[in-house]
């Protein structure tokens, strides 16, 4: 399995919609950067959040997950409550090729910042928004921005394709669109 480079990363996203829509370099000027790098692309979170709350003293069972327990918020930035988190999605919406796994890793800015990124794997053939959740590891309220670089997709393409894509055993995630709490 090796990482796939600048140049396939966007050629996918010109001529197969991989990423839609996609910036085909690094925009950066007085913001967190987003967009294609050396061998990754840097995707945006958009202006949707929902935040964590235990106003109705929720318990979180990823089983029977109580909507209640987050307040949504839409605008050009979000702030995480300390010790808390937010679920938010990607402005990108990502098809991944039959023979590619994506991996995503957090933004240094915010990293520095207490601020860590969550996501699975995408897997071969997955496709949609992204649902990331922003973890603020910190005693202090934390600010996210929306529009703005939030994580970096790392595409790594297997030795041959995989038998069974996600797309072909129709996984729960499977073309979600907005912010998409846990399904059983």
């Amino acid at each position: 399995m090796s990482i796939l480079p600048d140049h396939w990363i966007r050629t996918q996203a010109e001529e197969n919609d991989m990423i839609t829509p996609f910036a085909d370099r690094q925009k950066s000027n007085s913001i967190i950067s987003y967009g294609l790098s050396s061998y990754g692309y840097d995707a945006r979170v958009s202006d949707e959040f929902m935040v964590f709350t235990n106003v109705n003293s929720a318990v979180v069972d990823p089983k029977k997950f109580d909507e209640s327990a987050f307040v949504r918020k839409k605008g050009g930035e979000c702030t995480i409550p300390p010790n808390s988190f937010v679920l938010a999605r990607t402005v990108e919406y990502f098809r991944v090729p039959k023979d590619v796994l994506v991996v995503c890793v957090g933004k240094s800015t915010y990293a520095r910042c207490g601020i860590i990124v969550n996501v699975t794997p995408l897997e071969p053939e997955w496709e949609g928004n992204v649902t990331l959740e922003f973890s603020n590891t910190t005693p202090l309220p934390a600010r996210i921005y929306a529009n703005e670089g939030a994580c970096q997709f790392l595409f790594f393409q297997g030795s041959e394709p995989c038998e069974i894509t996600y797309a072909m055993r129709e996984g729960k995630y499977h073309k979600q669109k907005g912010i998409t709490l846990p399904r059983i």
